[in-house]
């Protein structure tokens, strides 16, 4: 028997189909029998409960709930007054419910199979689920081996806490249940360790890191394989791999000339979340989209003769602005980097005063609200020089230029 592992807090009753998804990708290429293990809270709603239930009895697979708000409230309650704002962010105290995995399981179950949601599984789980891990806690793909720069990205390794070489991602792990029941203090020193860090983005990885990156099993690529990088390369071609869709250029879309697309796709179709509510709700956003066509910054700037764009955007997210926006190579893109980069930004305004828009894409400026003070101090107005860029995407506007949000919201 596989045993694998989802673990999620559903605030809006939408990201339940993304486990889903994943769990059928898992049935669908795998002849062992399975049972998953879904950890939630009280956000699970009776429906999507019942639509796990019916996908495993259509593949006739085993599932089982584990209520975590109950089942583990006093660990739950610990977490959140280690990092009190820990609901504020975008992940929020769900992050760490894999970090419990351990301690719900039967404890005849000694090893496990954690899986994202926004992973997609295109070989046999059962690969995976023969690795031995020998005296490691953990089975983990390093961030190098998916060529990610862990000095530059990673506080645990810039501050030298970490070996780049041994930074792993957390979006799927083998884990060793008969070696973590033992290891709870160890986990918990991980927890505060990004309790007193605040500066270290990334919650319930930074934790795992922190406590067993030194007692974790390198395992190939093909496990945790991210779809932005295969993207990126010369000729991607699907393989018999796990894929992550893990945030910016990595997530699913409607371009079904995208072999990643059509991937998952292909599973969502055949998922039970994949239903009439389901175009319905579709129809409705794009509906709205059409209807506020007129807020989008494309139309904005059309209602502005003579004046051209420009876009304050962390690097990261560059590419993501190109697309939503549609950006020309004769519009501006300045990195928002550093200290030196706002400079730029305001230099460069009163340069093109009267003549540009700059739409400002980072609502959050190296770890602060973007100090828009600093703009309207040097003469300019916003809706007429400077706009608040974000929020031309986010729900408040009714306009989504992303198609992963129009997935999201379905």
């Amino acid at each position: 028997m596989v045993h694998v592992c989802f673990c999620f807090r559903d605030k809006t009753g939408r990201y339940a189909k993304f486990a889903g998804t994943s769990m059928l990708s898992v049935f669908e290429n795998t002849d062992s029998e399975v049972t998953a293990h879904i950890l939630h809270d009280d956000t699970l709603t009776p429906d999507n409960r019942d639509k796990f239930s019916y996908l495993a009895g259509r593949y006739a697979q085993a599932v089982k709930f584990y209520n975590v708000e109950k089942l583990c409230a006093d660990k739950i309650d610990e977490i959140k007054k280690i990092i009190p704002n820990v609901d504020k962010t975008a992940a929020t105290v769900g992050a760490f419910y894999k970090i419990l995995i351990p301690q719900v399981l039967p404890k005849e179950i000694d090893k496990a199979i954690f899986l994202d949601p926004d992973t997609l599984v295109n070989l046999d789980i059962n690969e995976l689920w023969q690795v031995d891990l020998g005296a490691n806690c953990l089975g983990v793909v390093t961030e190098k081996a998916n060529g990610v720069n862990t000095n530059k990205n990673f506080l645990l390794c810039s501050e030298g806490v970490v070996n780049a070489a041994d930074y792993f991602n957390c979006g799927v792990l083998l884990m060793n249940l008969n070696l973590l029941r033992k290891e709870e203090q160890a986990i918990m020193q991980g927890v505060k360790f990004r309790g007193k860090n605040p500066l270290h983005k990334y919650l319930e990885q930074t934790a795992l890191n922190y406590s067993f990156h030194d007692r974790a099993l390198k395992l190939p690529k093909k496990f945790n394989s991210f779809v932005r990088r295969e993207r990126s390369s010369d000729k991607p071609a699907l393989a018999e791999k796990i894929y992550h869709y893990a945030g910016g250029t990595s997530r699913p879309g409607f371009d079904m000339n995208d072999s990643f697309n059509r991937l998952w796709m292909n599973c969502f179709v055949k998922s039970p979340w994949f239903d009439e509510e389901t175009f319905e709700r579709l129809y409705e956003i794009i509906q709205t989209a059409n209807v506020d066509q007129e807020n989008s910054p494309l139309s904005i700037v059309n209602t502005m003769p003579g004046k051209t764009r420009a876009f304050f955007v962390e690097p990261d997210k560059i590419s993501d602005a190109k697309n939503l926006f549609d950006i020309k190579d004769y519009e501006e893109i300045i990195p928002a980097e550093n200290d030196a980069s706002l400079r730029k930004l305001i230099d460069t305004m009163k340069i093109c005063r009267g003549t540009c828009v700059f739409f400002i894409m980072t609502e959050k400026f190296l770890n602060k609200n973007f100090p828009f003070e600093l703009l309207i101090k040097a003469g300019f107005e916003e809706e007429k020089d400077f706009f608040r860029g974000w929020t031309f995407t986010n729900k408040t506007r009714s306009v989504s230029f992303n198609p992963y949000s129009l997935i999201s919201a379905m």
